[in-house]
């Protein structure tokens, strides 16, 4: 199986309220309430989630859209990661990564990244999660 998710993560103040968003066109979607934290963290918060959900699908291939430049460069081996705790999340992903037979991770404008921007937002609107199937 193929998917495509669309990631964001936000922190409203840095640390502040978090929240992550991850967008499954026509599969599913996902909000997520993290509690305080960093915006990196919310960004490395939703490509976990995107990562997780595509291992439990037994998903072939996945292709990852996220607007935080930082999170892409850093997994594609452009950035080194250089905070301790941004370093844990990344060893994580990489953990999970490995486990996805084809993967790939692609910077995308803000504007072309809407769901995900909306369902990390709603998580922090509303402190809870949501899981919705499309």
């Amino acid at each position: 199986m193929k998917l495509e998710a669309y990631i964001d993560g936000g922190s409203r103040g840095n640390p502040g309220e978090a929240g992550s968003g991850v967008f499954f066109p026509g599969v599913v979607r996902i909000a997520e309430y993290l509690g305080v934290g960093t915006n990196n963290f919310a960004e490395y918060s939703a490509l976990l989630t995107a990562l997780r959900f595509a291992v439990s699908t037994r998903c072939e291939e996945l292709q990852v859209y996220a607007d935080s430049e930082l999170v892409v460069k850093q997994i594609n081996g452009e950035y080194q990661v250089k905070n301790e705790s941004i370093r844990t999340l990344f060893d994580s992903a990489q953990r999970w990564i490995a486990l996805i037979p084809r993967f790939s991770i692609s910077h995308v404008r803000r504007e072309s990244n809407k769901e995900a921007d909306q369902l990390a937002n709603l998580a922090m609107d509303t402190h809870r999660n949501a899981f919705k199937w499309m």
